[in-house]
């Protein structure tokens, strides 16, 4: 079931109603009206994410199962370890020291175990595949005949963040195993985010939530600027760019140039428009989620579009794999690697595939400068603050880099190195001018254009907010005509349902 489907609008508001009117006024005065209410959302995620293959709801049971016994054992070691009484003070260390390394491998059997499972299903056909070029021999006895499961990598990395935060004591570990089910299988944000940490996500499941209108309403209206994102920005692009990509040896560099333009836009209105209908129906529930998406294609340079970019993820690979070696306070040389470190990682959790790494490694190479020379938090305000319009240096950076990033878009998009690097070429070889000017004057490319750059010009103006129809303090007669416009290009542009990029990761 996908957010832009026929399912969904049927799904969402039966869900919805039976969530407030159910649990809150006819369990109102049952003393497990919370854990009924949780119970009732994890079966309709179960519902949302099996719509897919059932065979799916094993698997993340299962993590989701490893994932809570593991913090509960945890915990149980800490008691038990706390309430022991030596005779002698080296008799408690000793206690206190044996029970940190059993807490140590609980924790780390979870991770390997959470781990394994995200590389059976997500790298192991890959690497088998390259180790039989490797040594000429065949594949097809190696291989195994499995399918992804869509969001395996979301819902594992926010299980593992569970178990490092209460590893850390970060967080204590709930032994209420429907609020963590329901936490890990959370609908909205299950298959492609916002990678909620359990310190914020988790604890509110544990407390009784109270219908807020003013926070549904702004729900709602982040849901309808996520689907025009989608729907009339992003699948609109996807016309000419899949058109491109599928023939670019055929293709001017005019219509290379644009349909990387495109990509840039589809594969930002596609995962940014999913976010903001995830945040967006969260908010329905009660449920607050992070924001993942700050307006990136404003940035002033490559830091700037990374703390902007997919936050959720970013963030998760700086807490727990960038700091833990050591961040940017060690040698020049271990912040190279702690910096080529995350990108690698950072390319290859987006798919298994040499393009993924290299484009990794693109940002990587992209970044390093800047944080070997300390200039990767120079801006941390957003651009053009506290003016209407930037100035000639701000418009110069953000097209810098932007298309910097839009390069980097187009080695994510290829199938290869090798068609990268002839696309790539191919982009400068435009032919001549009338040629160039008929591929401007397409409707396949002058309209999803023309979208694009309406989402840009409202994502300017509300460039401080959380969302580009967060106009909820404005007067009636002018937000409701904003609404039906959006609601027009959403029915005119919608055709069929086309899944979101992001589920393949």
């Amino acid at each position: 079931m996908t957010f832009n489907s026929i399912e969904f609008a049927i799904f969402l508001p039966v869900v919805f109603l039976l969530y407030w009117i159910v649990f809150d006024l006819l369990v109102k005065q049952n003393r497990h009206q919370l854990k009924l209410q949780n119970l009732f959302v994890l079966l309709a995620s179960y519902l949302f994410y099996g719509w897919w293959d059932w065979r799916f709801l094993v698997l993340i049971i299962f993590t989701s199962f490893c994932s809570w016994v593991s913090g509960i054992w945890m915990q149980q070691v800490s008691i038990k370890s706390a309430n022991s009484v030596g005779t002698e003070g080296n008799d408690r260390y000793a206690q206190s020291n044996r029970a940190s390394k059993t807490r140590k491998i609980i924790a780390a059997s979870n991770i390997v175990i959470n781990l394994l499972i995200l590389c059976i299903f997500k790298y192991y056909n890959f690497f088998v595949t390259e180790f039989a070029k490797l040594f000429s021999i065949s594949q097809d006895f190696l291989l195994l005949k499995i399918i992804l499961p869509v969001g395996i990598s979301f819902y594992t990395f926010q299980a593992l963040s569970y178990s490092i935060d209460v590893y850390k004591d970060k967080l204590k570990p709930t032994k209420d195993i429907i609020a963590f089910f329901t936490y890990i299988a959370f609908f909205p944000q299950l298959v492609a985010g916002p990678i909620e940490r359990a310190t914020n996500l988790l604890p509110q499941f544990l407390v009784k939530r109270k219908f807020d209108y003013a926070l549904a309403a702004d729900g709602m209206r982040q849901i309808l600027w996520g689907l025009f994102k989608k729907i009339a920005v992003a699948d609109n692009c996807a016309v000419f760019v899949n058109h491109v990509f599928s023939t670019y040896t055929e293709q001017t560099g005019c219509n290379l140039l644009l349909a990387a333009i495109l990509f840039t836009f589809q594969i930002y209105g596609d995962f940014s428009g999913y976010s903001d209908i995830a945040i967006g129906t969260s908010k329905l529930f009660g449920i607050r989620l992070m924001q993942n998406f700050k307006t990136p294609y404003f940035s002033r340079d490559i830091a700037e579009f990374w703390r902007r970019w997919h936050i959720s993820l970013t963030t998760w690979f700086r807490d727990y794999v960038y700091i833990p070696l050591g961040g940017s306070r060690v040698s020049k040389a271990k912040v190279v690697r702690n910096t080529f470190a995350i990108f690698l990682i950072s390319g290859l959790w987006h798919g298994a595939g040499w393009t993924f790494i290299a484009w990794g490694a693109y940002h990587a190479t992209l970044f390093l400068p800047l944080i070997l020379t300390n200039k990767n938090r120079k801006y941390l305000n957003q651009v053009a603050s506290g003016r209407s319009l930037p100035n000639t240096k701000e418009i110069g950076q953000m097209a810098a880099t932007f298309f910097l990033v839009l390069v980097g878009w187009i080695l994510f998009r290829s199938e290869s190195i090798s068609q990268f690097w002839n696309y790539l070429c191919g982009m400068w070889q435009w032919g001549t001018l009338r040629a160039a000017y008929r591929c401007f004057t397409m409707w396949e490319v002058r309209a999803p254009i023309l979208l694009a750059l309406l989402m840009l010009v409202v994502e300017w103006i509300q460039r401080n907010k959380e969302h580009g129809l967060q106009i909820g303090h404005m007067h009636w007669a002018i937000r409701y005509p904003i609404y039906i416009i959006f609601i027009i290009a959403i029915i005119f542009f919608y055709s069929q349902p086309v899944t979101f990029i992001y589920f393949q990761f």
